[in-house]
């Protein structure tokens, strides 16, 4: 009876002793009809001596008997995990044969040598490779930790049964659908990724400029110029530039707003003199219309110079302003809209990193220690003390004078 192992590398057949080892062998083909050896890596791998696989979770302590398996799906009770595999002394280890492991039988080992008979009688072989040995050779060779981990996953993708002379035991489920991805997590090279593969030219530096963008926006966000690396710009907003120094707000919200509602028009302006920058943020309410608005405002004449528009990469907004314009205020502030909206950067789910030196609220860091007192709380606890100690004083004065009256009455 044999079996077709499709692995990563190529097939490999197997011929099973079924008659010597019956019951190894029923489990290792039942396992194999309900799909339980799909997607397992051979996890670990010794020059010239063993491979190992069968274990779901590739870490050597896990799998379980057809037997078990059948009783956690259907709650038929305790059954062991494991069973004790058949030795069969005429069956050895001169060829490249599978065993299993004694104390896991799922798991099964498969020789990358010829010759290691002090294996014998020590584990149950129940099969031979008769094709296939080439791949076995390149598993022997591939490179691994100091686990024996191999670095590129090597995983059997199918088994396909030839013949089952065992009949199905009671309550064996067959999935509708083979697994579709390995329950090892594995964060190794995948089996289908080639690392010394090179990308053409051109993807290549798409790449290194992704790679630059991505390592360039986590300085900024560090820095404190970004809310979160991954923001992106909005894309109702249009920048717009060349502008002449005389061109108001007003204006530029009169010019733009026959494309659709505007929720803020701001030209950017130096935040000491209060002069125009020559440039501009405009805020549609719908991104249809800014992109109507790029395409039609281009190059177009206000005030005597011809402005360039495009689409904004600013994501100051989303700190809640454009810039710090000390002389005019948000244009969504004067219709009652909040700058930024959201807790931080926009967004609700995000809050602003608070440094243990907090600004009290006269703007002075303070460290907002039990027994700090601010300035303010210092002025106030001295004008108390002042009126306190001149009422007692105002009251001294009082009983002196009233003794001394007292005094002068007696003589």
């Amino acid at each position: 009876m044999s079996l077709l192992l499709e692995t990563s590398l190529g097939d490999i057949v197997i011929d099973l002793e079924v008659e010597a080892c019956p019951k190894t062998c029923e489990n290792f083909l039942k396992l194999c009809k309900v799909y339980y050896y799909n997607l397992n890596a051979f996890f670990n791998v010794s020059k010239d001596f063993l491979a190992q696989t069968g274990d779901p979770t590739a870490t050597g302590t896990g799998g379980e008997s057809i037997w078990s398996l059948i009783a956690s799906q259907t709650g038929a009770g305790n059954v062991s995990r494991y069973f004790m595999p058949e030795i069969v002394p005429r069956l050895k280890h001169t060829e490249k044969v599978p065993f299993p492991w004694p104390s896991h039988p799922p798991q099964f080992f498969i020789t990358l040598a010829d010759g290691i008979e002090y294996l014998d009688g020590k584990h149950a072989v129940f099969g031979h490779v008769v094709e296939g040995l080439d791949i076995l050779d390149k598993i022997n060779e591939v490179f691994v930790d100091q686990d024996g981990r191999p670095f590129k996953d090597i995983r059997i993708r199918h088994v396909v049964v030839l013949e089952d002379p065992f009949p199905d035991p009671a309550g064996l489920i067959v999935p509708d659908a083979e697994p579709t991805h390995p329950q090892d997590n594995s964060r190794r090279i995948a089996e289908d990724e080639d690392p010394l593969e090179e990308l053409p030219e051109e993807e290549a530096e798409k790449q290194r400029r992704l790679q630059a963008a991505a390592a360039s926006a986590l300085t900024l966000e560090m820095v404190g110029d970004l809310p979160f690396a991954n923001v992106r710009p909005p894309e109702n907003v249009l920048f717009v530039c060349k502008l002449n120094p005389v061109t108001r707000d007003e204006d530029l919200e009169l010019i733009f707003s026959r494309f659709g509602p505007i929720m803020s028009c701001q030209v950017i302006r130096d935040k000491k003199t209060g002069d125009s920058l020559q440039y501009a943020f405009i805020e549609f309410d719908k991104h249809e219309d800014a992109e109507q608005a790029y395409f039609k405002m281009q190059n177009v004449l206000v005030d005597d110079r011809r402005i360039w528009v495009d689409f904004s990469q600013s994501v100051a907004r989303l700190n809640r302003s454009w810039s710090n314009n000390p002389i005019r205020e948000d244009h969504a502030n004067r219709r009652g809209k909040p700058r930024g909206g959201g807790g931080f950067g926009g967004r609700d789910d995000l809050e602003a990193t608070r440094q243990y030196r907090d600004r009290g609220r006269d703007g002075n860091p303070s460290y907002g220690m039990v027994f700090d007192l601010r300035e303010d709380s210092r002025n106030r606890d001295r004008d108390k003390w002042s009126r306190r100690h001149s009422r007692g004083n105002r009251s001294r004065d009082q009983d002196h004078g009233r003794k001394a009256r007292n005094r002068d009455s007696d003589y």
